[in-house]
């Protein structure tokens, strides 16, 4: 377990998470995003390279259980670039049958938290694509202020974002 919530469980995933992974990732609604839904092969591409990053770097994004229920989401703490700023991103996917819970922020404050204290990180920053409005109000609530203006180019699309970030 990396840390407990009042409602949560956020642990190490594995690959047997593929499965509810997929229920975000393959949702179109859920991923609008990112343009979309994820096919099979990209879902399990998604899995493969946090697992890789939990091994590299010790950490990544997490499986989120909600006890009694099992994984309803992934939340955690990745490398990300920023134009050309390597910084710590809080991420976070949840299945749509659980959003306008409050889900999301309290899951991804105790791995905005977990980064503060774990690593010692000076800052911690979310990547928010400026049409996501929910996205930005979980940062906001997570005492995130606007830093800058980006652009983005994933699956073909430039896309632009805000970095939003809080300092320690």
């Amino acid at each position: 377990m990396i840390a407990r919530t009042p409602r949560l469980v956020l642990r190490e995933m594995t690959a047997g998470d593929l499965g509810p992974l997929r229920e975000i990732l393959g949702d179109p609604v859920a991923m609008t995003a990112y343009e979309g839904a994820f096919s099979e092969a990209e879902s399990a591409s998604w899995l493969e390279r946090n697992l890789r990053r939990i091994a590299d770097d010790g950490f990544g994004l997490w499986a989120v259980d909600l006890p009694g229920v099992g994984m309803i989401g992934e939340c955690g703490i990745t490398r990300q670039r920023i134009e050309d700023d390597e910084v710590l991103e809080v991420g976070y996917h949840f299945q749509r049958q659980h959003w306008h819970r409050g889900y999301a922020t309290e899951a991804a404050a105790a791995a905005r938290d977990w980064a503060f204290r774990e690593l010692e990180a000076p800052s911690v920053w979310a990547k928010v694509r400026d049409t996501n409005l929910a996205s930005m109000n979980v940062a906001i609530r997570l005492g995130m202020t606007v830093r800058r203006r980006f652009v983005t180019r994933y699956r073909g699309v430039d896309m632009p974002h805000l970095a939003f970030a809080v300092d320690r």
